[in-house]
């Protein structure tokens, strides 16, 4: 039977200083939001942890130093460039005929080597008789000098005439360009008195001028250099060359030929540490 509404409602009191119990409804909700206050606390006090034990400012994530084998040559393919950045090491200072000489008995001397002979069999020295003799009897093994020649002999002489070059002159109102830049160098193989060194270029080659018939272009190839340590220095025993990795060419406007001309004769080059 139902209670009218007009009769009186029954009221409970309770001692001074205590308070009714909770109705069991509100009791999961504050329960569920002490959690997830919790839970909040917890997330900001990690990410304020790997906040401040992370890289020093001004320290790159991923930065090789030569402590921690950087500069080997050998890449790891993890991503991080350790293994391939350079190590720092200061270019030498001693010259012979204009090419750097009087390296390291190390794999980093051995690949700094490299480079910078590749440069110079890459220059526009190589395509005149006499300083391609000069340059090959600097840069390689003396028992292996004669050898080189009878190779580069002919293949630069065939090029050049392909070019219109008269022993390395280019004909009045042109300049031959022919420079090497290295990208990098990789060691496939070190002993004490043996090395083995890709060396990874891009460079220019051609005529410039506006009668040229070879306009100046780029290229990128592979050099791989064998070295034998001789007479307190890395020298070449043998070359190899293959094209490529050869990667998308840009977007750019090709400059015009007094602009490339002026560019090769204005910027010099460098010498080349590992």
């Amino acid at each position: 039977m139902s209670v009218p509404d007009d009769q009186p409602h029954t009221r409970t009191r309770y001692p001074t200083g205590e308070q009714p119990p909770e109705p069991a409804a509100r009791r999961p909700l504050r329960t569920l939001a002490a959690v997830l206050v919790v839970v909040v606390v917890l997330v900001g006090a990690v990410a304020v942890l790997n906040r401040t034990s992370g890289s020093p400012t001004g320290t790159p994530a991923g930065s090789g130093t030569s402590g921690d084998g950087a500069g080997s040559g050998s890449g790891t393919g993890d991503g991080t460039g350790k293994s391939t950045a350079a190590t720092g090491t200061t270019p030498v200072t001693t010259t012979q005929n204009g090419i750097a000489v009087g390296f390291p008995h190390t794999g980093e001397g051995a690949q700094s080597a490299a480079v910078n002979y590749a440069v110079a069999l890459g220059s526009a020295e190589m395509y005149s008789t006499a300083t391609r003799k000069t340059i090959v009897t600097t840069v390689a093994d003396p028992s292996a000098a004669s050898r080189l020649l009878g190779r580069f002999d002919p293949s630069y002489t065939a090029l050049g005439k392909r070019l219109g070059l008269d022993d390395g002159k280019a004909r009045s109102g042109l300049v031959f360009i022919s420079r090497t830049v290295p990208v990098g160098t990789k060691a496939d193989g070190y002993s004490a008195d043996r090395a083995t060194v890709e060396v990874w270029t891009t460079g220019l080659i051609g005529l410039s001028g506006q009668s040229s018939t070879a306009p100046v272009t780029e290229y990128w190839q592979t050099s791989t250099i064998q070295l034998h340590w001789t007479s307190n220095d890395w020298k070449v025993v043998d070359v190899s060359t293959k094209d490529g990795p050869t990667p998308v060419s840009g977007s750019q406007v090709a400059s015009s030929a007094q602009d490339i001309a002026g560019a090769v004769t204005q910027f010099g080059g460098f010498r080349y540490a590992r």
